[in-house]
């Protein structure tokens, strides 16, 4: 079974026992969470939302992804700025689709 859910502002593609990496959640690593907002399930599409269905992950850890730099500059000015990034995110687990 196959479902595409909506979290973080992103949709995620996803079957049981894929792992995904999504936007940092507010849950603690071994926690389960539910998501009911689902688009698409086992065949069916909604409109906007599947009713009755809901995808269950596990935490497995939250961590920050390599580092990006930011490089601004405007020419002729001698202006330029550098700048790091490193996002956040949350490792989940499919467990249950249905």
């Amino acid at each position: 079974m196959k479902a595409i859910f909506e979290t973080g502002g992103k949709q995620y593609y996803v079957s049981v026992g894929d792992e995904i990496y999504v936007e940092k959640l507010d849950a603690e690593v071994g926690s389960d969470i539910t998501f009911n907002q689902v688009l698409f399930a086992n065949g069916v599409a909604g409109n906007p939302y599947v009713e009755g269905v809901s995808v269950v992950c596990t935490v497995e850890k939250h961590g920050k992804n390599k580092k990006i730099k930011v490089f601004k500059y405007r020419p002729k000015k001698k202006f330029r700025k550098t700048q790091g990034h490193r996002q956040p995110y949350t490792k989940l687990v499919v467990k249950k689709i249905g």
